[in-house]
């Protein structure tokens, strides 16, 4: 039997495509030593700089382990977004595809042939081989992108919106829950406008109420909200919902009104303020948002906003990304651009308000019982074990480290009553109580 090594670098959406592939290539053993791999695959990222400069680095080096007589495929948007320059500039790769063949991999290993398919690949039915759990999954709603933001090039080659068939969503979730899965998390690049496409306004409405009416699905979440395209109703109905987390992922990436509209986002910081201030007054919630820093035209005064923002709302996780110019995006050409070395000095300045925020979410939750799913043993520690908040994304909001139980034989992937004792780091210690 041959054997597959697969690496998976960038977001849950290029993880979810990798699993499809591995879906195709259930004949091939696993490995995760790359020298004695037949076949290895990596599915690149290339949506700013330094993940392009990781997906080079990655490729260069698993070559320079391989054995002899293995294949190296490329794939994913790296390798669609540069085809011509990578298969001009990478000798050491067999085999190259971008983002439209995934579930064609086995043939184009078998031929040993590179192809770039016109259209982006949309999972229909394909079965999957989902990794790193046995009972939560991701689930893909969409590819592409309507919005036109100065500083993204996802849509230059990953083209304007396509919806899946929402009967084709319900199968798959109805197919995973047979197979033993019982947590969801929904993403795609714009989540809030799923469906649109197909002259649905509020298409997620429909999805949270079909996947509710699914027996077996415990529990679920939606990542990637974009503010222009998220309405109140929306907000509402995940509110209400008995099975989806108030669990609000919602990238904002300025709050000054001039950076806002230079940036393309659709919106202004007053209906951006409305739309936090109604996910704040939810019990329970999660806010997760992600900003850019020193993109063209944020001088001091708007770099000054955006750090008193920061500071007054009680933001739950909070990623920061230094501006990257990208070829093909508005920004790219625009004059003002912001020097390195700035936006360096201000991601150093927002970094220890970032970690407060961060650290005092996690400190909210000392002293009370959580759900939380049972991972099994933590990396921290064989003697801790690992939970994770129901509400939280996988290997996204953090893990909770148990140290001990009331319960015997606990089960990875069931839900438990955790009570939180303390913060260690950036982590939280607890015991489980019971179950729910």
């Amino acid at each position: 039997m041959k054997k597959l090594y697969l690496l998976s670098l960038g977001c849950t959406k290029n993880l979810v495509d990798t699993e499809v592939m591995l879906g195709r290539l259930q004949e091939m053993e696993l490995t995760e030593r790359v020298e004695e791999a037949d076949v290895i695959i990596v599915n690149t990222c290339g949506f700013i700089e330094a993940a392009k400069r990781e997906s080079i680095q990655q490729i260069l080096e698993l070559h320079q382990q391989r054995k002899e007589e293995s294949l190296l495929v490329v794939a994913g948007c790296l390798s669609e977004r540069y085809k011509e320059e990578l298969q001009r500039e990478l000798p050491e790769v067999d085999l190259f595809t971008g983002v439209g063949d995934y579930a064609r991999i086995d043939e184009l290993i078998a031929k040993r042939e590179s192809r770039f398919s016109p259209e982006v690949y949309l999972i229909h039915q394909e079965e999957r081989r989902i990794t790193g759990s046995t009972y939560h999954a991701y689930i893909k709603l969409s590819e592409g992108c309507n919005q036109r933001c100065s500083f993204c090039a996802i849509p230059s080659f990953k083209g304007r919106l396509r919806s899946r068939p929402l009967s084709l969503v319900v199968q798959e979730v109805q197919r995973l829950v047979d197979q033993g899965f019982r947590d969801f998390t929904f993403i795609s690049q714009d989540s809030s406008s799923y469906l649109r496409d197909h002259g649905e306004r509020e298409g997620l409405i429909k999805l949270i109420e079909a996947v509710e009416a699914i027996d077996g699905v415990e529990s679920g979440r939606i990542l990637y909200l974009y503010p222009a395209t998220t309405s109140f109703d929306l907000i509402d109905r995940i509110a209400a919902s008995p099975i989806f987390a108030n669990y609000f992922d919602i990238p904002l990436q300025h709050i000054c009104d001039s950076m806002l509209q230079r940036m393309r986002r659709g919106l202004d910081a007053s209906r951006t303020l409305e739309l936090l201030e109604r996910m704040e007054a939810i019990p329970d919630r999660f806010i997760r948002t992600a900003f850019i820093i020193g993109h063209p035209g944020e001088g001091w005064r708007e770099f000054q906003e955006l750090v008193e923002f920061i500071k007054s709302f009680p933001f739950d996780r909070i990623t920061l990304f230094g501006y990257s110019p990208e070829e093909g995006t508005s920004a790219f050409a625009m004059e003002d651009q912001v020097p390195p070395s700035t936006i360096e000095e201000r991601l150093q300045e927002l970094q220890p308000i970032v970690d407060q925020k961060h650290r005092a979410s996690l400190e909210a939750l000392v002293g009370r019982e959580l759900i939380a799913y049972l991972d099994g043993v933590s990396q921290e520690s064989e003697l801790l074990l690992s939970g994770r908040d129901w509400r939280w994304a996988p290997q996204i909001d953090g893990e909770i480290l148990i140290n001990e139980s009331a319960l015997n034989h606990l089960v990875p992937g069931e839900r438990y009553k955790v009570f939180i004792d303390e913060v260690v780091g950036e982590q939280l210690l607890g015991h489980i109580t019971a179950r729910p």
